[in-house]
Protein backbone atom coordinates (compact mmCIF):
# COMPACT_ATOMS: atom_id res chain seq x y z
CA UNK A 1 0.00 0.00 0.00
CA UNK A 2 1.01 3.51 -0.56
CA UNK A 3 2.45 5.93 1.93
CA UNK A 4 -0.55 7.79 0.75
CA UNK A 5 -3.23 5.52 2.32
CA UNK A 6 -1.19 4.66 5.68
CA UNK A 7 1.93 5.86 7.46
CA UNK A 8 4.15 3.27 7.43
CA UNK A 9 4.59 3.51 11.28
CA UNK A 10 0.75 2.90 11.07
CA UNK A 11 -0.33 6.47 12.57
CA UNK A 12 -3.30 7.81 11.80
CA UNK A 13 -3.11 9.93 8.31
CA UNK A 14 -2.89 13.98 8.61
CA UNK A 15 -4.85 14.25 5.03
CA UNK A 16 -8.39 14.24 5.88
CA UNK A 17 -11.41 12.57 3.55
CA UNK A 18 -13.68 15.91 3.04
CA UNK A 19 -17.10 15.46 2.35
CA UNK A 20 -19.13 18.85 1.04
CA UNK A 21 -22.81 19.25 3.04
CA UNK A 22 -25.82 20.95 1.84
CA UNK A 23 -28.48 19.38 3.99
CA UNK A 24 -29.84 17.40 1.37
CA UNK A 25 -30.64 13.93 1.80
CA UNK A 26 -27.56 13.02 -0.93
CA UNK A 27 -25.26 15.16 1.38
CA UNK A 28 -26.24 12.66 4.60
CA UNK A 29 -25.65 9.96 2.97
CA UNK A 30 -22.36 10.82 1.71
CA UNK A 31 -21.34 12.25 5.67
CA UNK A 32 -22.01 8.67 6.28
CA UNK A 33 -20.58 7.42 2.98
CA UNK A 34 -17.11 9.77 3.95
CA UNK A 35 -17.10 8.46 7.56
CA UNK A 36 -16.91 4.82 6.82
CA UNK A 37 -13.79 6.22 4.12
CA UNK A 38 -11.80 7.98 6.89
CA UNK A 39 -12.43 5.16 9.38
CA UNK A 40 -11.03 2.43 7.16
CA UNK A 41 -8.17 4.59 6.04
CA UNK A 42 -7.47 5.68 10.08
CA UNK A 43 -7.94 9.54 8.55
CA UNK A 44 -9.74 12.28 10.01
CA UNK A 45 -12.88 13.17 8.66
CA UNK A 46 -14.09 17.31 7.24
CA UNK A 47 -16.97 18.42 6.77
CA UNK A 48 -17.37 21.73 4.54
CA UNK A 49 -20.26 23.99 3.51
CA UNK A 50 -19.53 25.91 1.00
CA UNK A 51 -21.67 28.88 -0.38
CA UNK A 52 -21.74 32.34 -1.55
CA UNK A 53 -24.45 33.53 1.60
CA UNK A 54 -22.47 37.33 1.38
CA UNK A 55 -23.99 38.01 -2.15
CA UNK A 56 -27.38 37.36 -1.40
CA UNK A 57 -27.78 38.29 2.20
CA UNK A 58 -26.26 41.54 2.25
CA UNK A 59 -26.93 43.32 5.51
CA UNK A 60 -29.50 41.88 6.10
CA UNK A 61 -29.20 40.24 9.70
CA UNK A 62 -30.99 37.44 11.68
CA UNK A 63 -32.64 39.32 14.36
CA UNK A 64 -32.35 36.58 16.81
CA UNK A 65 -28.38 35.78 16.86
CA UNK A 66 -27.24 38.51 14.93
CA UNK A 67 -25.82 36.56 11.73
CA UNK A 68 -27.03 36.87 8.11
CA UNK A 69 -29.91 34.26 7.99
CA UNK A 70 -27.97 32.02 5.44
CA UNK A 71 -24.78 32.32 7.71
CA UNK A 72 -27.08 30.66 10.80
CA UNK A 73 -28.36 27.98 8.29
CA UNK A 74 -24.79 26.80 7.26
CA UNK A 75 -24.07 26.59 10.76
CA UNK A 76 -26.65 24.54 11.47
CA UNK A 77 -25.83 22.36 8.13
CA UNK A 78 -22.72 21.44 9.37
CA UNK A 79 -23.00 20.96 12.83
CA UNK A 80 -26.12 18.55 11.82
CA UNK A 81 -23.50 16.95 9.70
CA UNK A 82 -21.19 16.54 12.74
CA UNK A 83 -23.65 14.88 15.01
CA UNK A 84 -24.47 12.12 12.28
CA UNK A 85 -20.80 11.88 11.52
CA UNK A 86 -19.95 11.59 14.88
CA UNK A 87 -22.56 8.91 15.67
CA UNK A 88 -21.59 6.83 12.56
CA UNK A 89 -18.00 7.07 13.60
CA UNK A 90 -17.40 7.48 17.26
CA UNK A 91 -13.47 7.08 16.76
CA UNK A 92 -13.21 9.08 13.68
CA UNK A 93 -12.02 12.67 14.27
CA UNK A 94 -14.64 14.81 12.36
CA UNK A 95 -13.52 18.97 11.79
CA UNK A 96 -16.36 21.06 10.24
CA UNK A 97 -16.31 24.39 8.22
CA UNK A 98 -18.47 27.21 6.27
CA UNK A 99 -17.07 28.64 3.21
CA UNK A 100 -18.49 32.03 2.20
CA UNK A 101 -17.96 31.13 -1.42
CA UNK A 102 -18.92 29.24 -5.14
CA UNK A 103 -18.81 25.69 -4.00
CA UNK A 104 -16.66 24.52 -6.68
CA UNK A 105 -13.78 27.09 -5.69
CA UNK A 106 -14.41 26.15 -2.37
CA UNK A 107 -14.35 22.22 -2.91
CA UNK A 108 -11.48 22.97 -5.22
CA UNK A 109 -8.91 24.22 -2.69
CA UNK A 110 -9.90 22.04 -0.17
CA UNK A 111 -8.72 19.07 -2.54
CA UNK A 112 -5.46 20.29 -2.17
CA UNK A 113 -4.78 19.13 0.81
CA UNK A 114 -7.44 15.98 1.38
CA UNK A 115 -6.81 12.33 1.36
CA UNK A 116 -10.20 12.35 -1.07
CA UNK A 117 -12.87 14.02 -1.23
CA UNK A 118 -16.88 12.70 -1.47
CA UNK A 119 -19.98 14.17 -2.63
CA UNK A 120 -23.25 13.57 -2.88
CA UNK A 121 -25.36 13.05 -6.19
CA UNK A 122 -29.24 14.20 -5.94
CA UNK A 123 -30.55 12.14 -9.50
CA UNK A 124 -33.68 14.06 -9.96
CA UNK A 125 -34.88 15.27 -13.12
CA UNK A 126 -35.24 18.40 -14.02
CA UNK A 127 -32.99 22.02 -13.89
CA UNK A 128 -32.68 21.01 -10.24
CA UNK A 129 -30.18 17.96 -11.27
CA UNK A 130 -28.76 20.15 -13.93
CA UNK A 131 -27.69 23.00 -11.58
CA UNK A 132 -26.35 20.36 -8.46
CA UNK A 133 -24.98 17.81 -10.83
CA UNK A 134 -22.55 20.84 -12.40
CA UNK A 135 -21.08 20.72 -8.90
CA UNK A 136 -19.73 17.34 -8.66
CA UNK A 137 -18.32 17.62 -12.53
CA UNK A 138 -16.61 20.23 -11.95
CA UNK A 139 -14.90 19.65 -8.58
CA UNK A 140 -14.16 15.89 -10.16
CA UNK A 141 -12.52 18.09 -13.30
CA UNK A 142 -10.70 20.33 -11.35
CA UNK A 143 -9.68 18.66 -7.84
CA UNK A 144 -6.35 17.29 -6.68
CA UNK A 145 -7.52 14.33 -5.24
CA UNK A 146 -9.98 11.47 -5.73
CA UNK A 147 -13.18 12.51 -5.81
CA UNK A 148 -16.17 9.99 -5.21
CA UNK A 149 -19.59 11.04 -6.56
CA UNK A 150 -22.15 8.59 -5.01
CA UNK A 151 -24.35 7.44 -7.84
CA UNK A 152 -26.53 4.41 -7.63
CA UNK A 153 -29.22 5.71 -5.13
CA UNK A 154 -31.41 8.84 -4.22
CA UNK A 155 -31.76 8.13 -0.50
CA UNK A 156 -30.10 9.24 2.86
CA UNK A 157 -28.66 5.89 3.54
CA UNK A 158 -24.99 4.76 2.87
CA UNK A 159 -25.45 1.15 2.47
CA UNK A 160 -22.82 -2.21 2.93
CA UNK A 161 -21.86 -3.17 -0.88
CA UNK A 162 -24.13 -5.27 -2.51
CA UNK A 163 -21.92 -7.18 -4.77
CA UNK A 164 -18.09 -7.20 -2.53
CA UNK A 165 -15.95 -5.71 -5.60
CA UNK A 166 -14.26 -2.97 -6.54
CA UNK A 167 -14.41 -2.08 -10.53
CA UNK A 168 -11.12 0.01 -12.01
CA UNK A 169 -11.46 1.34 -15.66
CA UNK A 170 -7.98 0.94 -17.19
CA UNK A 171 -6.83 4.15 -19.04
CA UNK A 172 -4.03 4.20 -21.73
CA UNK A 173 -1.35 4.52 -19.69
CA UNK A 174 -2.16 1.95 -16.41
CA UNK A 175 1.40 1.05 -15.15
CA UNK A 176 1.65 2.78 -11.66
CA UNK A 177 -1.63 5.30 -12.58
CA UNK A 178 -2.82 7.07 -9.61
CA UNK A 179 -6.51 5.60 -10.28
CA UNK A 180 -4.84 1.80 -9.94
CA UNK A 181 -3.12 2.44 -7.24
CA UNK A 182 -6.30 4.11 -5.48
CA UNK A 183 -8.48 1.08 -6.61
CA UNK A 184 -5.66 -1.18 -4.95
CA UNK A 185 -5.77 0.14 -1.97
CA UNK A 186 -9.58 0.29 -1.41
CA UNK A 187 -10.27 -3.67 -2.78
CA UNK A 188 -7.30 -4.43 -0.32
CA UNK A 189 -8.93 -1.56 2.77
CA UNK A 190 -12.21 -3.62 1.82
CA UNK A 191 -11.02 -7.06 1.49
CA UNK A 192 -12.91 -7.50 -2.01
CA UNK A 193 -11.74 -8.50 -5.14
CA UNK A 194 -10.86 -5.95 -7.80
CA UNK A 195 -11.48 -6.33 -11.41
CA UNK A 196 -9.85 -4.42 -14.25
CA UNK A 197 -11.64 -3.59 -17.19
CA UNK A 198 -10.00 -2.76 -20.72
CA UNK A 199 -12.28 -2.18 -23.85
CA UNK A 200 -11.48 -2.29 -27.25
CA UNK A 201 -12.69 -1.80 -30.88
CA UNK A 202 -11.33 -3.01 -33.94
CA UNK A 203 -10.44 -0.42 -36.58
CA UNK A 204 -12.98 1.00 -38.82
CA UNK A 205 -11.03 0.15 -41.92
CA UNK A 206 -9.90 -3.04 -40.69
CA UNK A 207 -9.27 -5.62 -43.24
CA UNK A 208 -10.44 -8.83 -43.38
CA UNK A 209 -8.48 -11.91 -41.45
CA UNK A 210 -6.12 -13.97 -43.60
CA UNK A 211 -8.09 -17.17 -43.28
CA UNK A 212 -4.71 -18.91 -42.29
CA UNK A 213 -4.96 -17.28 -38.38
CA UNK A 214 -8.64 -17.32 -38.21
CA UNK A 215 -9.36 -18.55 -35.14
CA UNK A 216 -6.31 -17.57 -33.55
CA UNK A 217 -5.29 -16.06 -30.70
CA UNK A 218 -7.73 -12.79 -31.14
CA UNK A 219 -7.42 -9.68 -32.78
CA UNK A 220 -4.06 -7.35 -32.03
CA UNK A 221 -6.50 -4.38 -30.67
CA UNK A 222 -7.71 -7.26 -27.91
CA UNK A 223 -4.64 -8.33 -27.03
CA UNK A 224 -3.48 -5.10 -26.80
CA UNK A 225 -6.53 -4.45 -24.15
CA UNK A 226 -5.37 -7.61 -22.20
CA UNK A 227 -1.90 -5.85 -22.27
CA UNK A 228 -3.10 -3.03 -20.21
CA UNK A 229 -5.16 -5.03 -18.10
CA UNK A 230 -2.20 -6.51 -17.16
CA UNK A 231 -0.02 -3.42 -16.82
CA UNK A 232 -2.56 -2.24 -14.40
CA UNK A 233 -2.88 -5.26 -11.92
CA UNK A 234 1.28 -5.29 -11.97
CA UNK A 235 1.29 -3.79 -8.67
CA UNK A 236 -1.22 -5.80 -6.84
CA UNK A 237 -0.14 -7.60 -4.17
CA UNK A 238 -0.72 -11.73 -4.31
CA UNK A 239 -3.41 -11.55 -1.42
CA UNK A 240 -5.67 -8.99 -3.58
CA UNK A 241 -8.32 -11.20 -5.60
CA UNK A 242 -7.98 -9.29 -9.03
CA UNK A 243 -10.18 -10.53 -12.04
CA UNK A 244 -9.46 -9.19 -15.55
CA UNK A 245 -11.95 -8.11 -18.39
CA UNK A 246 -11.28 -7.04 -21.96
CA UNK A 247 -14.99 -5.81 -23.78
CA UNK A 248 -15.41 -5.30 -27.20
CA UNK A 249 -17.06 -1.88 -27.44
CA UNK A 250 -16.67 1.66 -26.25
CA UNK A 251 -15.22 2.76 -23.06
CA UNK A 252 -17.60 4.24 -21.04
CA UNK A 253 -20.77 2.02 -22.25
CA UNK A 254 -18.59 -1.13 -20.78
CA UNK A 255 -18.22 0.56 -17.54
CA UNK A 256 -21.76 1.74 -17.40
CA UNK A 257 -22.51 -1.90 -17.66
CA UNK A 258 -20.17 -3.39 -15.01
CA UNK A 259 -20.77 -0.84 -13.15
CA UNK A 260 -24.72 -2.43 -12.31
CA UNK A 261 -22.47 -5.22 -10.08
CA UNK A 262 -19.98 -2.88 -8.74
CA UNK A 263 -19.90 -1.49 -5.37
CA UNK A 264 -17.37 1.23 -6.75
CA UNK A 265 -16.39 2.12 -10.13
CA UNK A 266 -12.64 3.84 -10.16
CA UNK A 267 -11.48 5.86 -13.15
CA UNK A 268 -8.17 7.81 -13.94
CA UNK A 269 -8.90 11.87 -15.45
CA UNK A 270 -5.74 12.94 -16.94
CA UNK A 271 -4.38 17.01 -15.69
CA UNK A 272 -2.56 19.17 -17.87
CA UNK A 273 -0.63 21.59 -15.93
CA UNK A 274 -1.52 25.03 -17.16
CA UNK A 275 -4.66 23.66 -18.60
CA UNK A 276 -7.76 25.90 -16.68
CA UNK A 277 -10.66 24.30 -18.15
CA UNK A 278 -12.84 21.00 -17.48
CA UNK A 279 -10.02 18.28 -17.16
CA UNK A 280 -12.32 15.01 -17.12
CA UNK A 281 -12.40 13.43 -20.35
CA UNK A 282 -15.47 11.53 -22.21
CA UNK A 283 -15.58 8.38 -20.19
CA UNK A 284 -15.12 10.12 -16.84
CA UNK A 285 -17.62 12.56 -17.85
CA UNK A 286 -20.26 9.79 -18.98
CA UNK A 287 -20.02 7.55 -16.23
CA UNK A 288 -20.23 10.20 -13.66
CA UNK A 289 -23.71 10.78 -15.14
CA UNK A 290 -25.05 7.43 -15.98
CA UNK A 291 -23.11 4.55 -13.90
CA UNK A 292 -24.96 2.33 -11.35
CA UNK A 293 -22.70 2.74 -8.67
CA UNK A 294 -20.55 5.45 -6.92
CA UNK A 295 -17.82 6.48 -8.67
CA UNK A 296 -14.21 7.88 -8.27
CA UNK A 297 -12.32 10.01 -10.40
CA UNK A 298 -8.75 10.02 -9.85
CA UNK A 299 -6.30 12.74 -11.37
CA UNK A 300 -3.52 11.43 -13.69
CA UNK A 301 -0.60 14.25 -13.80
CA UNK A 302 0.82 14.06 -17.74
Amino acid sequence: MSASAAHADGEPLDQPVVVGVDGSEPSLRAVDWAADEAALRGAPLRLVYASLWERYEGASMATDLGKPSEEVMAEDIVRTAERRARHRQPGVKVTIDVLPEEPEYGLVRESRSALAMVLGCRGRSGVTEALLGSVSVAVAGHAHCPVIVLRGSHDNQARTGAHGRIVLGVGEKPAGSAAARFAIEEALLRRVPLEAVRAWRRPLHEPPAHPLIVGGPGHLEETQAAELVEGALRDAPAELEVQRRTVKGYARDALIAVSREADLLVVGARRRQGHFGLQLGRVAHGVLHHAACPVVVVPEPI
